[in-house]
């Protein structure tokens, strides 16, 4: 199974592919989409759909996980954040991909085995879950992180409902 993990941003939004066979996950591929911060917005949301479309029509993912809001003291950055995440989501639904979401509490908790984990840790045990030979961004460690939040959920509960 190839699952899609993005975590969204309205200036960086992090991807990262995973395939997971048996008990095995490898890394296919991963990245960052951003745009330059003079954009205008609606510019970057819609490159941040096109981009996520080229990348599903190029690996074929099957499902995609992805982090759920979480409240922030900013509204102004809290609606951002949605218009990134449903350009994501807007993506995934136009190729046919289904979609999941998990908190940032279950994503941690599910790669580093607790919810309150550091960015830096979270890439740390990406990086060693995956083997990487490369120290991936940290947009980028969040989103494969999903992915393997995803791919460990599925494990243990073969029925997942898709949002």
């Amino acid at each position: 199974m190839i699952v899609l993990g993005v975590d969204p941003g309205s200036r960086i939004t992090g991807y990262g592919l995973i395939e997971k066979t048996g008990s095995d996950i490898v890394c296919l591929g991963s990245g960052h989409i951003s745009s330059p911060g003079n954009t205008p917005f609606y510019h970057r949301i819609h490159h941040i759909f096109l981009s996520m479309v080229d990348i599903m029509r190029q690996f074929k993912p099957e499902e995609m996980a992805v982090e759920e809001v979480f409240y922030a003291k900013n509204v102004k950055s809290s609606l951002k954040l949605g218009h990134a995440r449903g350009a994501v989501m807007i993506a995934a639904v136009h190729c046919g991909v289904k979609i999941f979401e998990y908190s940032p509490l279950e994503i941690k908790k599910a790669v580093v085995g607790y919810g309150r984990a550091t960015k830096k840790q979270v890439r740390a045990m990406i990086k060693m879950i995956l083997r990487l030979t490369y120290e991936p961004g940290l947009d980028t460690s969040d989103a494969l992180a999903a992915a393997i939040c995803h791919a460990n959920w599925t494990r243990l509960h073969p029925n997942p409902k898709a949002k």
